[in-house]
């Protein structure tokens, strides 16, 4: 991953700005450690901070066209760019860079081109011929980007919020899926697939199509789900550079690995750095993870990397973490935390790229609350849902805690193709079923169930689902909210709507996290005379323009609506709220009674599905979740 942050449009183009937008590059460097660069043309800027990993030797950035009209910072990787070099035989390339596309294609199709890019991305573009500009986010949101708005007009755009918070009157969560178009002064939504408008399929379910369409998402153009996974995987070992798999030893990130392993023969990278993968583990000693990981990685053939982390070692991270993934969701932290100090073991080794088994939990239902799901249409909703939010969630964790230390984490469940066929198959078949013998992920499961030439053991193929705060050890959570506990007073909790009246901590845990975020996002927006309500107006009629309020969340909204009295705090507001139970929606919290007493999103917390859930206490869940 690479960090990008561009200025377009302000007032100020001195020396002395030119060094505070490298001051604030300078923040996005540990996504970006191997070279910097920097374009600026009258008052516009773009910066790059760049984590090397395909043309390690001339790709560096920004990226042109061939007359340097067209200047573009590039966060991403661009899986299919030599078919596009193709369609661009009358272009001249100046470097094997996968992304030095997105120039070439701007001059070829104008604004129309980002559905032809097949990766993860997040970029600037700027046509210094008339000064227009575009900025774009891949369809799901792997890649993190932000927008932001300066009081003399000016538009910025950056990999993490660090890097405009400072300066930017207000910013948000650029959503994914979208571009915005200064010709149009709008946003748009580009990425347009049929599940999006959670309609219900009826594709009937083919486990062939399934396997075919991940094993594609790692390979080459097929047909069926397992080719598609296939693909998914052998695509993403686009790479100059060392890598691996991070292998919890769960289903998603085993079938990664299981397939990348069988793809590598076939692969170009094979050549450079060997037939054997690498794969990588992180737990408290005895947890559920390191176990089956070790079970896995034997049974496929990798070189394992086993790594133990404490308690308390990961308590005393708890702040570096928070400032870098830029959250105060629990769920988030609990699981970024293990993850970050893994990353940093992996980068040690000399790793620069890892595959990851992210979004396969949102495309098939695979938390255990969905187990309570009332029939065939809310379960798809909730997966709409899920997979429409993950760049709030899971994108940003696996995205943000690698790239604190230089690391790329790519995720092959979230390939467009793969994700598109996966949800246009009928959720019948995605139902647990239990009558039927059909668990969690039961058409994942069943597309690699190959008695013949087996992907992985049985009991593996058909573990039960872990999420990975607790796979890593179920003390891991248990340390964390002891150690809350003695931090948040009773007393601290109550008054806790006073001291944020934006979602409110209901924990111990959630305000212990929400106090170190505020450290380093303390800044506050009042309604003054210097932000009068015409800037709020303003930001609703970019919006109103741009057809962008219907796909808005309610917490989106809210910026931009009359302003209260209350101060508003942008950098607060980017982050979810609301109840959960295993990381469901607030909406799923309703399919059990029970859960809305206590809700927590350990998967522990999914009472009478989880084989270790917390035991059912009298008013509620045993103390350890109501009091934490």
């Amino acid at each position: 991953m690479c960090g990008i942050l561009a200025v377009l449009g302000c007032i100020d183009n001195s020396q002395a700005k030119r060094s505070r937008i490298i001051e604030l590059s300078r923040r996005l460097r540990h996504r970006g450690p191997d070279w910097s660069g920097l374009h600026c043309h009258q008052n516009c800027y773009l910066s790059h901070q760049r984590l090397a990993i395909v043309d390690p030797t001339s790709g560096d950035q920004p990226l042109y066209n061939e007359d340097k009209t067209v200047v573009v910072t590039v966060n991403g990787e661009i899986y299919n760019h030599k078919q596009l070099r193709e369609k661009l035989n009358s272009h001249q390339f100046r470097t094997g860079s996968d992304c030095e596309v997105i120039a070439h294609l701007y001059e070829e199709y104008g604004e129309d081109f980002v559905d032809m890019l097949d990766g993860m991305f997040s970029f600037v573009l700027l046509d210094t011929r008339d000064k227009s500009f575009i900025a774009a986010r891949d369809a799901i949101g792997i890649t993190p980007l932000y927008i932001g708005w300066g009081l003399d007009g000016s538009v910025w755009f950056a990999s993490e919020m660090k890097a405009l918070s400072d300066d930017c009157e207000q910013f948000m969560s650029f959503l994914p899926g979208h571009i915005y178009s200064s010709k149009q002064g709008a946003l748009r939504r580009w990425y347009n697939p049929p599940w999006y408008s959670e309609k219900i399929p009826s594709t009937p379910y083919d486990p062939k199509v399934l396997r075919e369409a991940f094993e594609k998402a790692c390979s080459k153009p097929s047909t069926g789900i397992l080719v598609l996974i296939l693909l998914a995987v052998f695509k993403r070992l686009m790479t100059d550079v060392p890598f691996g798999v991070l292998l919890s030893g769960g289903l998603d990130s085993s079938l990664v690995a299981a397939v990348a392993a069988r793809q590598l023969a076939n692969s170009e990278v094979a050549c450079q750095w060997g037939l054997q993968l690498h794969t990588f583990c992180i737990g408290l000693k005895g947890s559920p993870d390191l176990k089956a990981a070790k079970e896995v990685a034997d049974y496929i053939g990798t070189r394992h990397h086993e790594f133990h982390f404490t308690v308390q070692e990961g308590i005393d991270a708890l702040e570096e973490v928070i400032y870098h993934i830029e959250t105060y969701d629990v769920t988030t932290i609990r699981a970024s935390t293990p993850m970050f100090l893994m990353s940093r073991k992996i980068k040690s080794l000399g790793v620069k790229m890892v595959l990851s088994g992210e979004g396969s939990d949102e495309i098939f239902g695979g938390y255990l609350y969905f187990h309570k799901a009332p029939n065939k249409e809310e379960f798809h909703e909730e997966t709409c849902q899920k997979i429409k939010a993950l760049h709030l969630y899971d994108c940003l964790r696996a995205n943000k805690s690698t790239s604190a230390w230089g690391l790329e984490a790519r995720v092959p469940f979230l390939d467009k193709e793969f994700t598109n066929i996966a949800m246009s198959i009928d959720p019948e078949w995605k139902m647990i079923r239990p009558d039927l013998g059909r668990i969690e992920k039961w058409i994942l499961r069943n597309a690699f169930d190959d008695d013949k030439k087996p992907y992985l053991p049985k009991h593996i193929l058909y573990r039960q689902k872990e999420q990975f705060s607790d796979g890593v050890g179920y003390s891991w959570i248990d340390g964390l909210k002891d150690h809350a506990n003695k931090l948040v007073t009773d007393a601290m909790l109550i008054n806790a709507n006073f001291i944020y009246p934006e979602n409110t901590p209901t924990t111990k845990e959630g305000y212990y996290y929400r106090t170190i975020f505020e450290k380093f996002f303390p800044k506050v927006l009042r309604c003054s005379p210097c932000l009068p309500f015409s800037f709020f107006s303003a930001c609703l009629n970019f919006l109103v323009r741009s057809a962008l309020v219907s796909t808005l969340n309610a917490k989106e909204l809210k910026f931009f609506k009359t302003p209260s009295p209350r101060p508003l705090n942008a950098a607060r507001s980017t982050v979810p709220g609301g109840p959960s139970v295993a990381c469901s929606t607030a909406k799923a919290v309703e399919w059990d009674a029970a859960w809305s007493e206590n809700p927590d999103p350990s998967g522990r917390a999914a009472l009478g599905v989880h084989a270790s859930a917390y035991e059912a206490q009298k008013g509620g869940i045993a103390g350890k979740i109501a009091i934490a």
